[in-house]
């Protein structure tokens, strides 16, 4: 790993690939066995950050402004936001829940090799993954959750399935985090250039010669140094070279509206000249609604990340986590609040059938773009939302959960407590529980699961190459259609190994029948 600012000027390489995160490095990494590769990550290394690396630091970032936070805040309908800005992406400043997707996302990312998925997310395990410890409160509402009628108990599984279990974690036994930068201990070190506070402003174009094709070839990429200095790095040319988009659900649409594909209004808006006019692009963004209720404990809750997930059959994911410092921070601005000790049960919407868009802002590729999500505005993630809210109250009420909740304390002064805290950005009329339709509305939060922009079958094919375009492929959350599993991580570090060793094998069969 280099700071960009080491970069030369000029460089070329087999593949380039935008973004060092939860798909990009695994990615890279397995590219890198045979061939060159680029890795260009606008963030910086998440190693020497102990905010990222223990768990007792856990989400510090979150209120960090700077231009060098590992996360990047934005706002969408009234819901503060971040995405990562960091070597790793997601699973640098996430919770480190570890879930594998349903057999449904295989099929929708059109994924058919089975036993590939399969390595793949086992080679993934092997280095970033392990079995959480056990905790008195994440135990509790394991119990709670089963007895509410999240059933059955599943005990300890990585695989998705319905009822209630303990999930894998990226944070050790010693609390310390893995990240998907941890799997760059594959790669092939002659092979692979990893560049740190590399800013990709726009990818390079020109038409294929002597084909008398039209069609836009990506050549190259624009990319600054933290220091404003400009690099090129080029593709070497040969039959297969491409560039490979990884940065996300915001920064990869954005960069390809940046590089002239997008829908033609915003790219004349911007006094970009249009390389593909695309539509779709920046369409279908979703964003996963989350609650969160925070039950008051009269014992001390001791600090966990999420390890428990009740996976219901009506299409809404219970979780909970407990006396995390972010979280912790918030409960404290309410006034006259007591006790502090408590822990956070939380409802993630399946899908979500809801969806809105982005837009760019400007031609700073730094800067963040503009997006909605319509929360909640499709009536069945509303009744999923309503549905995992009425099993949390059960769960709450249950008798395996009565030690951490206060005897004092009926469920609806915790709901009327739960509407005084600083949920959202949104304006409220009332500050008492209504209805659990209305908690759903009036508490929405994000649990950072944003994915589409650039989806499959609308932007990308099959093999996640760019509609209309040659040597282009987004390969990352903004393909998706829906969050996979109950956390996206894991499929989305599966995707970036699975689409790597695919591409590897199809450019050496290539290779071998040309030879």
């Amino acid at each position: 790993m280099h700071e960009a600012t080491k970069a030369p000027k000029i460089s070329f390489y087999d593949y380039i690939v935008i973004g060092g995160g939860t798909s990009g490095i695994p990615l890279a990494t397995t590219l890198s066995a045979n061939y060159s590769i680029l890795l260009l990550e606008r963030g910086g290394s998440p190693y020497a950050n102990p905010s990222i690396t223990h768990i007792k630091n856990f989400g510090s970032y979150f209120t960090d402004t700077s231009p060098t936070s590992p996360v990047q805040q934005f706002v969408a309908d009234g819901v503060l936001n971040a995405r990562p800005r960091v070597l790793g992406g997601g699973t640098s400043v996430n919770a480190g829940f570890y879930s594998r997707g349903e057999s449904k996302f295989n099929q929708e990312a059109r994924l058919t090799d089975e036993s590939l998925v399969h390595k793949s997310y086992q080679w993934i395990e092997n280095v970033m993954v392990f079995k959480p410890q056990d905790s008195n409160w994440q135990s509790a509402l394991h119990a709670g959750l089963v007895e509410a009628g999240v059933t059955p108990d599943n005990g300890f599984s990585y695989d998705h399935i319905i009822g209630t279990k303990v999930a894998g974690s990226l944070f050790d036994e010693h609390g310390t985090r893995h990240t998907s930068a941890d799997l760059l201990q594959y790669a092939n070190p002659k092979r692979l250039t990893v560049f740190l506070q590399a800013t990709v402003g726009k990818i390079l174009f020109k038409t294929k010669s002597g084909t008398g094709s039209s069609r836009p070839l990506a050549y190259g990429v624009v990319f600054e140094d933290s220091m404003r200095n400009k690099h090129m790095a080029y593709l070497k040319g040969g039959e297969k070279d491409e560039i490979i988009l990884s940065a996300g659900a915001l920064g990869s649409p954005q960069l390809l509206v940046l590089s002239g594909i997008g829908p033609k209004e915003q790219l004349d808006a911007h006094k970009i000249s249009v390389v593909l006019e695309q539509p779709l692009v920046g369409k279908g963004m979703k964003d996963n609604p989350l609650n969160i209720v925070f039950v008051p404990s009269p014992i001390a809750v001791e600090q966990s990340p999420v390890q428990v997930v009740g996976i219901t059959r009506f299409g809404s994911y219970i979780e909970g986590t407990a006396a995390f410092n972010l979280i912790s921070a918030d409960i404290s601005a309410y006034q006259g609040f007591s006790p502090l000790m408590g822990g956070f049960i939380i409802e993630k919407t399946d899908g979500p059938a809801s969806m809105g868009e982005l837009r760019i802002k400007n031609v700073n590729p730094a800067d963040n773009p503009s997006v909605t999500f319509n929360y909640f505005k499709e009536p069945e993630d509303l009744q999923k939302c309503v549905n995992g809210f009425e099993t949390i109250l059960k769960t709450i009420e249950s008798k395996a959960f009565s030690n951490f909740k206060c005897a004092n304390m009926t469920v609806k002064d915790i709901l009327d407590l739960n509407m005084k805290l600083p949920m959202n950005l949104r304006a409220r009329a009332n500050t008492h529980y209504l209805s659990p339709e209305q908690y759903c509305l009036d508490t929405v939060r994000t649990i950072y699961h944003y994915h589409g922009g650039c989806q499959i079958e609308n932007v990308v094919d099959s093999e996640y190459k760019v509609f209309g375009a040659d040597a282009l492929r987004v390969i990352d959350g903004s393909t998706l259609l829906n969050s996979p599993g109950t956390n996206p991580q894991a499929s989305l570090l599966m995707l970036g190994r699975y689409m790597g060793v695919t591409m590897l094998g199809q450019r050496l069969a290539s290779e071998k029948r040309k030879n």
